[in-house]
């Protein structure tokens, strides 16, 4: 009898698992199309802005703008890492750590000054664990991030880097490509003219013609900090939508692999019930026998 109780309380708990897994999955899912929407119309305007920049960039101007001009040596280097505040994602974070911790030892072994930035309770805990120094810590961009708040971050990249304090920019985060792929990559973004190449997909427009107004300069000036700050902006749109992805299927393998423990544990609990009801029938059978 006792091991039919342990049984039934042993179910019940994780049937209550199983609620907590099945609406952490809801939610997920419910997240996800709204992070997959805004991620999808930003990578349309991203992709627009960013030809433009490819375009003008190698369009036979009399000027350029500081974030296009690729510097002769890079000393100083920024790499920004990112990941969730709450766990229960699978190896959401661990794919975009690994990627991080590999950049910095090559750093490491080239001699190459590599400060550490990282978005997220869970990449900061790592970091931390694993005795590296993080020279700005956040934890206030949750899984709807908004673009003031990445614009003043991506305001203090362009004055270091035009400063001349930075170099390079690289952001190590989980990008989304489709809800069935997403691959965590480390991706440069400073100095730009490496962005815009990657988005207009090696388009050349060598010689092409443009009419300004009201002045090239200004219009370059406004437009190239804002391509950046735009793609900057759908790095944490990605890594948002991405981190849903990986949380529905984990909350969905949990889920399913609920209902198999509970269906073992109830095959279990019927056999044992079994067998106590034949050990009492053959107590009575034996009890009667004995009065006959």
């Amino acid at each position: 009898m006792a091991k039919a109780r342990a049984l039934v309380k042993r179910r019940k708990a994780v049937r209550n698992i199983r609620k907590i897994t099945r609406t952490m999955e809801l939610i997920a899912t419910a997240r996800f199309k709204k992070a997959m929407d805004r991620a999808t119309e930003a990578a349309a305007y991203t992709r627009k802005i960013s030809e433009i920049v490819a375009d003008l960039s190698q369009a036979n101007l009399s000027f350029t703008h500081p974030l296009l001009k690729q510097p002769e040596k890079i000393e100083d280097s920024v790499l920004l890492v990112l990941t969730s505040n709450r766990g229960l994602c699978g190896g959401y974070n661990s794919g975009v750590l690994r990627l991080a911790v590999q950049r910095l030892r090559e750093a490491q072994a080239s001699g190459e000054r590599l400060s550490l930035e990282v978005s997220g309770k869970r990449g900061l805990n790592f970091m931390r664990f694993d005795g590296r120094p993080v020279a700005h810590a956040y934890s206030h961009f949750e899984d709807k991030p908004r673009f003031d708040e990445v614009e003043l971050l991506a305001n203090r990249y362009i004055a270091d880097f035009v400063a001349g304090r930075i170099q390079k920019l690289e952001v190590a985060y989980t990008r989304f490509i489709n809800p069935a792929r997403q691959t965590a990559v480390v991706e440069t973004l400073l100095p730009i003219g490496d962005l815009a190449s990657e988005e207009s997909g090696g388009r050349t427009a060598v010689g092409v013609e443009y009419e300004f107004l009201p002045s090239a300069r200004e219009i370059l000036e406004e437009i190239v900090p804002a391509a950046f700050q735009a793609r900057l902006f759908k790095c944490f749109l990605d890594a948002a939508v991405s981190e849903q992805i990986f949380r529905r299927v984990a909350m969905k393998a949990a889920t399913e692999n609920a209902d198999e423990m509970i269906r073992a544990i109830s095959l279990q609990y019927n056999r044992a019930r079994q067998t106590q009801i034949t050990s009492e029938l053959s107590e009575i059978i034996g009890g009667a026998a004995a009065l006959e």
